[in-house]
């Protein structure tokens, strides 16, 4: 039989904590399986407890202190050992604050010796309601919370805190939340992901279900973003707004540089994937929010034709210069045709390596 997991996930210590006792004391039968990262010491520490109390307690070390270490050399084996011994009837996989799920998820629906014991029920992401707006959109490092997970972690809480809430099955929050965040919780959270404010109205039972799904959730969360982006409904509409950027064509490289700060702009969050006519076999992956913005190599197009679509999301009215700067920056069908693309350097290799293949 497999046993559900239920995985738990936030940028803020507090708010997980909170969370996963809730949890554990409305889930009688779970088992709390906590990691934390300590970067200094490269040390990853485990906490195993119930309702009883504690049940183990250890401390590992890393031969280099990151999320993938740890997954591979203590969580996936922990809850491998906990659901197979057969004493409780849920776990609540209490991740590293600043550790996302898709790791972990991932190897479970992969892996068929895990999946014979594992199955993972949902993601719940914990938050402090009175600074969703500020840890979602702001500019702040996990580094300068001591919540990176890694010595070369220079990830952004709202780039990282953004991605858990799409990638949820339900977003909670922890403490007074105003209806502007939850708007903006709502905005980003997957169609079909539940928003809930307050951890005491969580149900945890409904938690233990059949919430996830592995490939809705890439569907929605993934590079190409497959499939469409609902407009925003209700009350929701007149405080938060989400646009959906796209177009066959890729970015100019040179006035994507001159741009990449309008588009990628404080006070917002923005997803998707791009290409340029200089890397024309590969889709680009954007992420970015609050003013910090990381992009990468995601894979080769293979089947799907090149497409750049982004989307963006933010509090207040939707910014009108945002879709006027991505049309700005398109490369037009007459440029395509009168440029030769065979470049040395296009400007993006600190971030992409260097040019390899061209158009």
């Amino acid at each position: 039989m497999r046993v559900p997991v239920v995985v738990l996930t936030g940028v803020d210590r507090d708010a997980v904590a909170a969370t996963a006792v809730g949890l554990q004391f409305d889930l009688p039968g779970a088992v709390s399986v906590r990691h934390e990262i300590d970067v200094e010491r490269s040390v990853l520490r485990r906490v195993v407890s119930d309702v009883h109390g504690l049940v183990e307690e250890d401390e590992t070390g890393l031969e280099h202190a990151c999320v993938s270490c740890a997954l591979r050399e203590d969580v996936l084996p922990t809850l491998e050992r906990v659901a197979r011994s057969g004493r409780w009837s849920t776990i609540v996989a209490h991740l590293p604050v600043g550790a996302e799920a898709d790791q972990l998820c991932h190897v479970v629906a992969v892996d068929s010796r895990l999946a014979r014991h594992l199955r993972i029920a949902s993601v719940v992401t914990a938050l402090a309601g009175p600074t969703v707006v500020d840890d979602l959109l702001g500019d702040d490092l996990l580094a300068e919370r001591g919540a990176h997970t890694g010595p070369d972690d220079r990830r952004g809480v709202g780039e990282v805190g953004c991605a858990m809430v799409e990638r949820a099955d339900v977003a909670v929050t922890y403490g007074d939340t105003d209806p502007v965040a939850l708007a903006l919780l709502r905005a980003l959270a997957r169609p079909g992901a539940e928003v809930v404010a307050g951890t005491e109205h969580l149900d945890a039972a409904r938690a233990t279900g059949r919430l996830h799904d592995h490939e809705r959730t890439l569907a929605w969360t993934g590079p190409a973003l497959d499939g469409p982006v609902p407009p925003l409904a209700g009350a929701d509409a007149a405080l938060a707004w989400r646009l959906d950027l796209a177009s066959p064509h890729p970015f100019h490289p040179d006035r994507l540089l001159d741009h990449l700060e309008a588009l990628a702009g404080d006070g917002h969050r923005s997803r998707g994937v791009f290409w340029l006519p200089t890397r024309p076999g590969r889709a680009l992956v954007w992420d970015g929010s609050g003013g910090q913005l990381s992009v990468g190599d995601a894979h080769a197009w293979a089947s799907q034709p090149p497409h750049t679509r982004l989307v963006a999301t933010g509090i207040g009215p939707a910014p009108a210069e945002l879709r006027r700067v991505f049309d700005a920056t398109l490369l037009g069908p007459d440029e395509a045709s009168a440029t030769r693309w065979t470049v040395g350097e296009d400007g993006f290799e600190p971030w992409l390596g260097p040019v390899r293949d061209v158009a």
